[in-house]
């Protein structure tokens, strides 16, 4: 049985998704794609790589994009290990690889409904999964119409991690270490217009440790390849400009790529709970919600730092999850909070000081906050499209400070900005727990709170959720314990403070 994938267009087009590779990260991924999918992005072409074989595998099985990034919020990371025996660990250091593909064909493939017979089956797009032939020291795009399970369990497998596959008489592993897309094989086929999702880093400084050193060697190879085909694309162009038609290109061939500005998380981050798929997820979403706010018609400049991200700098990240009620009777908070009637609503939020030095010398106090909003009776996940996070804000009042989660969302694919705040005022320390844990919240039409308030409630952090804040509470891009401690404890202490100087300090005044 055939089928249209929900990526694929009605009528052929020269638009390509690329989707590379970044190990469990590629969750992101599927928040992009979303987004793309809601802008009316389809795509006639597609191209995977190493953990992007995960995502363009799903699409072309028949999985909606939203359902994708559903899958992804609900995917347990832990699947994804799976060990050898214990006879196997005992041959090291002649280890064939420290685990299997058991966790990924068992679990990981079914929760994210990849299967091998649909994509060979799909329809109305023109796609290839990258695979290295270990002989030949060779990329080898394979057609979707051939792919087999074992082919794509060798395209993501990572040297020492997983084993390589034998098949037809051939070594087959990642392709990420030669290259992690495969842009001119879209081209050649008819491409003109190519999106990337990008998620391997691409930082400016070397970092100590094993595992980080074994990622910069991916770095390097993934992003000299990519940065070799962004060039060989310009010099196409030049051809195209000098009135000749490579490949039948009449027109300038574009890239448009999204990308986080900073390294996402590794893999054993995820592992360990410390990052989420919903962060993931959300990050991606809003990545390319802001790229696409922003793009220019000629798309990125095909130059070498097209992916360079900013040198990450210690920080400290932590979830937060607030529910409650919001009315669209009312534009008063409180009066639509108190309103049984009104819509139960979630905004899950992972909240980034990428530079905790720097946030707490901003008199604005601003972080990063990556956020969707869940409301059950509406049935939607809404990641936010842009956002605004402020801790201990100064109000323009004295005596009054804002914990500030603002997020721009898209309801019935207009924008709207829900803007909520912790109105923490000087008073006494029983007035504490109250203040800091109660977001009143006006939902407004637009792109900021200046537009119509249409709906108003308010939303409580709970006792088990300000458990769980604490406990996600960690230590960003610091080498070693006294560094993580040293960020975590700068967090508390400003935190601390602020609240001691707000309640205790003031009470005792009074």
């Amino acid at each position: 049985m055939t089928a249209r994938p929900a990526i694929a267009p009605a009528r052929a087009g020269k638009r390509a998704l690329i989707l590379p590779g970044g190990g469990m990260r590629v969750a992101y991924q599927a928040g992009a794609i979303q987004r793309l999918h809601e802008e009316g992005l389809r795509f006639s072409y597609g191209d995977g790589t190493s953990g992007g074989i995960m995502n363009l595998g799903a699409l072309l099985s028949g999985v909606e994009p939203e359902d994708l990034a559903l899958r992804w919020r609900r995917l347990r990371p832990t699947a994804f290990v799976s060990p050898v025996s214990l006879r196997n660990y005992l041959k090291f250091p002649q280890l064939v690889a420290f685990g299997d593909f058991d966790g990924i064909t068992g679990k990981i493939f079914p929760h994210l409904g990849i299967d091998p017979e649909k994509i060979r089956a799909s329809q109305g797009v023109t796609a290839q999964f990258n695979v290295c032939n270990f002989r030949r020291k060779a990329v080898v795009a394979i057609p979707h119409t051939e792919i087999t399970l074992n082919q794509m369990l060798a395209g993501m497998s990572l040297p020492m991690f997983t084993p390589a596959v034998e098949e037809g008489g051939e070594t087959w592993t990642d392709a990420v270490w030669i290259q992690d897309n495969n842009l001119l094989k879209s081209v050649e086929a008819g491409a003109n217009e190519l999106w990337v999702i990008w998620c391997i880093g691409n930082t400016p400084d070397w970092q100590m440790g094993t595992l980080n050193q074994y990622v910069h060697m991916i770095e390097m190879s993934a992003v000299a390849a990519l940065n070799g085909e962004l060039a060989a694309i310009a010099r196409l162009n030049e051809r195209i400009a000098a009135g000749e038609k490579p490949f039948g290109h009449k027109a300038p061939i574009k890239v448009h790529l999204i990308r986080p500005d900073l390294p996402i998380p590794l893999d054993p981050v995820y592992l360990a709970g410390k990052v989420s798929g919903n962060a993931l997820v959300d990050q991606g979403y809003m990545d390319a919600a802001r790229y696409l706010g922003a793009r220019a018609e000629g798309a990125i400049a095909l130059e070498e730092g097209a992916t360079a991200t900013k040198a990450p700098k210690r920080g400290v990240s932590f979830r937060e999850t607030m529910a409650g009620r919001i009315s669209f009777d009312t534009t008063n908070p409180a009066t639509g909070g108190a309103d049984r009637n009104a819509v139960p609503v979630v905004l899950n939020a992972t909240i980034n000081l990428r530079d905790i030095a720097g946030f707490v010398r901003d008199p604005e106090h601003r972080g990063e906050m990556a956020a969707h909003l869940y409301s059950p009776r509406l049935g939607f996940i809404r990641p936010a499209t842009a956002s605004n996070f402020q801790l201990f804000a100064p109000s323009g009042e004295p005596g009054l400070t804002y914990m500030t989660y603002e997020l721009g969302v898209l309801l019935d694919g207009k924008p709207h900005w829900f803007s909520g705040r912790k109105h923490v005022r000087r008073g006494w320390p029983w007035r504490m727990w109250r203040e800091t844990t109660t977001l009143y919240v006006t939902l407004h039409e637009g792109q900021d709170r200046t537009g119509k308030v249409v709906a108003a409630g308010v939303l409580r952090l709970g006792l088990i959720d300000f458990i769980g804040l604490m406990v996600t509470l960690t230590a960003r891009e610091c080498p070693g314990l006294g560094a993580k401690l040293g960020a975590i404890g700068q967090f508390i202490e400003y935190f601390a403070g602020s609240l001691l100087r707000t309640y205790l300090w003031a009470g005792r005044a009074r």
